[in-house]
């Protein structure tokens, strides 16, 4: 079983799954991540495999493979999947799940494609598959995921968990629970059907706007309202890159994540960092 990463022992704290989104989406990115994961301030990563700087940051993960998980952030609406052929804007990708779904089959191919990049640099299983803008809940992309996983992983002692996208009983807004009704709970069915653990809950929505005020005020609200296997995710940086929409709140949010506050913030609420095996284990 793994250890929690952050201070204090483990019976006395509550252990969730602090995740940094969007491995590989830029240097920038990359980078932080990597830092933030030396520093045991997260506990896992998703990787955009998609991206071409995949194959050459994964080389930034290495050393500290056994201090977080790693797993497949699956994306259909990001400038990579567009590139590749499929790839649709959110709100029409948001459209085509609500009126009817994504073509299993077609979802089927996409899947496996991002998982063999994910296997063919990791050199390894995910530890655990979520999804870019939250598509691995959309009609046909969650009927396709938990298919391809069965098949891949099915036979597995030790399978990928999967991120459940619905915010905590009494903790979800607005843009939570529209998330939320996308899918998360018929993902959350399918997995369970299929034996694959799912984590407890999302943490870590919001719209990327404010100063660092607000972000720390966010953080201090999500760890109260944190439970054991809960994943509260963030989007880190070291630098804001010109063509990223949300450059100014990853500096931010990898600012706090890497500040003595933050680490308190931590210890104040009872929360530890710690890897999927142990908060889902609790």
């Amino acid at each position: 079983m793994n250890e929690p990463n952050n201070f204090g022992p483990p019976v006395s704290r509550t252990p969730i799954i602090l995740c940094a989104d969007d491995f590989a989406v830029n240097q920038s990115a990359s980078l932080g991540i990597a830092q933030l994961a030396q520093m045991g301030r997260i506990s896992a990563t998703s990787a955009m495999v998609l991206s071409p700087r995949w194959s050459q940051d994964v080389a930034l993960l290495r050393e500290v493979s056994d201090r977080i998980d790693v797993g497949l952030h699956l994306d259909w609406t990001s400038e990579f999947a567009v590139a590749a052929g499929y790839g649709l804007p959110l709100g029409a990708a948001m459209r085509r799940a609500i009126l009817g779904g994504f073509d299993v089959a077609r979802a089927k191919e996409v899947i496996e494609r991002q998982l063999d990049l994910f296997e063919a640099h990791w050199q390894a299983t995910p530890d655990y598959v979520d999804g870019h803008q939250h598509v691995q809940q959309f009609a046909g992309i969650r009927e396709a995921l938990v298919l391809v996983l069965s098949r891949r992983y099915g036979a597995q002692r030790v399978k990928p968990y999967l991120r459940i996208s619905r915010a905590p009983a009494g903790a979800a807004d607005f843009k939570s629970r529209v998330i939320a009704r996308m899918g998360a709970d018929a993902l959350e069915k399918a997995a369970n059907d299929h034996g694959f653990t799912c984590a407890r809950g999302l943490l870590g929505t919001y719209n990327f706007e404010g100063n660092s005020a607000r972000y720390s005020a966010l953080m201090a609200r999500w760890l109260k309202q944190a439970m054991p296997g809960v994943i509260l995710m963030c989007h880190p940086a070291q630098a804001a890159e010109p063509s990223d929409e949300i450059g100014l709140a990853r500096v931010q949010e990898f600012a706090y994540l890497c500040s003595a506050d933050g680490l308190q913030a931590l210890q104040s609420a009872g929360v530890v960092s710690a890897r999927g095996a142990y908060a889902l284990s609790t």
